[in-house]
C-alpha cells in the first residue's frame, strides 16, 4: 500500500477505541487531501494487498465505523462494489470497495476537464448531448442540437467551434444533468464533482481549432470517440497522435454499437487494440464490460497512464452508457494536492483563450488560470500587445461554469469581466499576469523538434503555424542547428521567429506546428527575451491607462 495516493487498505474497522477512531479520522483526512476530495477505501484487504475478506457481520460493523468516520470529516460514502474471495473458511467472505467524497472547503466542487476527440461523424456531440441532457438520441441527431453554437453547424451537423458541456455527480455518485429542467447554476449547486467536456471538431478542415482546444484548455483527460461501423478512419489516428504528443491520458469510446452486428464491433475493438499495442503507442487496452470493470479501469487508468480503457456503447439504445458514467464518477484528478499547492503559491498568470463583449458588463475574457490565485478586484497587466507592451487592467468579476465565483485557483478555467477595457487591444494568446512578474516576451525562440510528416525537406525560410499553449501564430524557420535540412522522423534544434508580434512563452512548454500536411512536435528550449521599457506613458491610450 502506498503512503501517498488516495487508496487506503483496511482489514477491518470493528468497534475501534476512541483513540484509534481519532487516528482513523486523521488518516481519512490525509487520504482525502491526497485525492483532492476523493478517497477509495478497500475493506477486507491487508496492508500488503492480501485479499482476506470479512464475514457478513464484521463487514456490517466495519461499514458502520466508516460511516461514522465520514460523518466526522463531513464526507459522503458510496459502496462501489463488493466481491467474494476464496479464503479457506466455511463462511463466505467479502471485500468491499467504498468511495469517500468530500468537496474541499475552499472549493465549490471537484473539477475535471475532458476533451472529446474523434473522426467526423463518430458521434461525439451526440454522446455529450445524451450524457448532459439525460435523454437518449433518436438516431437522427436530436441530442446534439443543444451543443451547437452556430447556424451552419446545425445545418451541416458538423461541429466547427469549441463548445463546453457540463455533467455533474452528487456526493452519492448520482448523475446531475439538465434532465429535470435544471439550469447550469442548479447543476453547480447540487454537484460535488463536475466534469467539463470540451467538444472539439472532428472534421479535417477544423484541425487548427481542435489543436487550439487541446493545447490551450489544458484538459486532464481526452475521450476518443470511434464509430463502431466505420472503425478507425479519417482523423482518428491524427487525434490519437495529438493526445499522445501532448501527453494527455485518453480513454476510448466505441459508439453506434446499435447499428452493427457483434462481429463488426469486435472487429473495431481488435483494430483499436492492435493500434494501441504498437510500439509508438505502447498502451494496454482494457475492455469494459461490467460495473466491476469500470471501477477497476478508473483506478488503474489514474495510476498508470499506459492503460487505455475501451467502452462500447450506444447513444440511441443507451446500451452500456451507465458504465461510462460509473467510470467518470470515480475518475480521480491527475495532479495531487501538493502540486496544486505549489502552483497556487506562484504569481498569478491567466491565459486568454476567448474574448467576448457582453451587454452591460463590457469586455469578458475566457481562459485558464495556469498559476497563482486571482481574486475579484485584482489589478493585473495584460499583453504582449503588437509592440510588446503590457497594459494595466482590473478584474471586475469572475464566473466559473456560469455561476459567480470570488476566488480563482491555479488550474481552473473561468471567465473574467474586465469592465470598460477596450476589446480591440486584446487577442487570443495573450496572458494576464500580476504586475510584479516582469514577464519575458520574445519574437525569436529555439525549440527541439521532431518532424512527424513532411512531403519534401524542411529547411530554413519555411513558414509554419506554431501552437504553444494558447499561443497560435505563423513563424519562420530562421536556422536549423547542425543540419541544413530535415526529413520526416528526424530530430533537431530549430530557431523560429514569429512574423507578426512577440509572444509570452516559457522554456519547456510543449509545441506543435503544422503547415498543410507538415506536422511536428517538440518543446521550447531557449528564448531570446525582448526587454521592455518600463512605465513609458502612451499618449494614444488616453488618460488613466498606463502601459508597461
Amino acid at each position: 500500500q502506498a503512503e501517498d495516493g488516495n487508496i487506503e487498505y483496511k482489514l477491518k474497522l470493528v468497534n475501534p477505541s476512541q483513540y484509534r477512531f481519532e487516528h482513523l479520522v486523521t488518516q481519512m483526512k490525509w487520504r482525502l487531501q491526497e485525492g483532492r476530495g476523493e478517497a477509495v477505501y478497500q475493506i477486507g484487504v491487508e496492508d500488503n494487498g492480501l485479499l482476506v475478506g470479512l464475514s457478513e457481520e464484521e463487514m456490517r460493523a466495519s461499514l458502520k465505523t466508516l460511516r461514522r468516520m465520514a460523518e466526522k470529516v463531513g464526507a459522503d460514502i458510496t459502496v462501489l462494489r463488493e466481491r467474494e474471495v476464496d479464503y479457506d473458511s466455511d463462511v463466505p467472505r467479502k471485500i468491499t470497495e467504498v468511495l469517500v467524497r468530500k468537496v474541499p472547503d475552499n472549493q465549490q466542487f471537484l473539477d475535471l476537464r475532458v476533451a472529446v476527440l474523434g473522426n467526423v461523424d463518430s458521434g461525439k456531440s451526440t454522446l455529450l448531448g445524451v450524457l448532459t441532457q439525460g435523454e437518449l438520441d433518436n438516431g437522427r441527431g436530436r441530442a446534439r442540437l443543444n451543443l451547437f453554437r452556430h447556424l451552419h453547424e446545425i445545418q451541416s451537423g458538423r461541429t466547427s467551434s469549441i463548445s463546453f458541456e457540463i455533467l455533474g455527480f452528487n456526493s452519492k455518485g448520482e448523475v446531475v444533468n439538465y434532465s429535470d429542467s435544471r439550469t447550469a447554476e442548479e447543476i453547480c449547486e447540487s454537484s460535488s464533482k463536475m466534469i467539463t467536456f470540451i467538444d472539439l471538431a472532428g472534421h479535417h478542415k477544423y484541425l487548427k481549432t481542435t489543436i487550439f482546444g487541446l493545447t490551450s484548455y489544458c484538459p486532464d483527460f481526452a475521450m476518443l470517440v470511434v464509430s463502431a461501423n466505420t472503425g478507425i478512419a479519417g482523423t482518428t489516428r491524427e487525434h490519437l497522435g495529438l493526445a499522445m504528443a501532448l501527453k494527455v491520458p485518453f480513454f476510448i469510446v466505441i459508439s453506434k454499437v446499435d447499428l452493427c452486428s457483434k462481429a463488426t464491433v469486435e472487429r473495431t475493438v481488435k483494430q483499436l487494440e492492435r493500434i494501441l499495442k504498437q510500439p509508438g503507442c505502447n498502451k494496454l487496452p482494457l475492455l469494459v464490460n461490467s460495473d466491476d470493470d469500470a471501477v477497476t479501469a478508473a483506478q488503474q487508468f489514474a495510476q498508470s497512464p499506459n492503460i487505455t480503457p475501451i467502452f462500447t456503447l450506444s447513444s440511441v439504445s443507451g446500451e452500456n452508457l451507465d458504465l461510462l458514467k460509473v467510470f467518470l464518477n470515480i475518475l480521480p484528478p491527475l495532479t495531487n494536492s501538493k502540486e496544486q499547492e505549489e502552483l497556487m503559491q506562484q504569481l498569478t498568470e491567466f491565459q486568454v483563450d476567448e474574448i467576448y463583449t457582453v451587454p452591460e458588463v463590457g469586455t469578458v475574457v475566457g481562459g485558464t488560470l495556469s498559476s497563482g490565485i486571482c481574486r475579484e478586484g485584482e489589478n493585473l497587466v495584460v499583453g504582449p500587445t503588437d509592440d510588446g507592451k503590457f497594459l494595466r487592467l482590473k478584474v471586475c468579476s469572475i464566473q466559473r461554469n456560469r455561476s459567480a465565483c470570488r476566488v480563482l485557483r491555479a488550474g481552473q478555467a473561468a471567465t473574467l469581466a474586465l469592465g470598460p477595457f477596450d476589446r480591440s487591444l486584446l487577442r487570443k494568446g495573450m496572458v494576464m499576469v500580476s504586475p510584479e512578474m516582469n514577464p519575458t516576451i520574445c519574437s525569436v525562440f529555439e525549440a527541439e523538434i521532431v518532424l512527424l510528416f513532411h512531403a519534401t525537406t524542411f529547411r530554413k525560410g519555411f513558414q509554419v503555424t506554431v501552437h504553444v499553449g494558447n499561443v497560435r501564430q505563423t513563424a519562420i524557420v530562421e536556422k536549423i542547428h547542425g543540419k541544413d535540412k530535415l526529413r520526416t522522423g528526424e530530430k533537431a534544434v530549430v530557431c523560429f521567429r514569429f512574423i507578426k508580434h512577440p509572444e509570452y512563452l516559457k522554456i519547456g512548454a510543449k509545441l506543435l506546428f503544422r503547415e498543410g500536411v507538415t506536422k511536428g512536435i517538440g518543446h521550447v528550449t531557449d528564448l531570446q527575451a525582448i526587454t521592455t521599457k518600463e512605465n513609458s506613458l502612451e499618449e494614444s491610450l488616453g488618460p488613466g491607462q498606463l502601459s508597461f
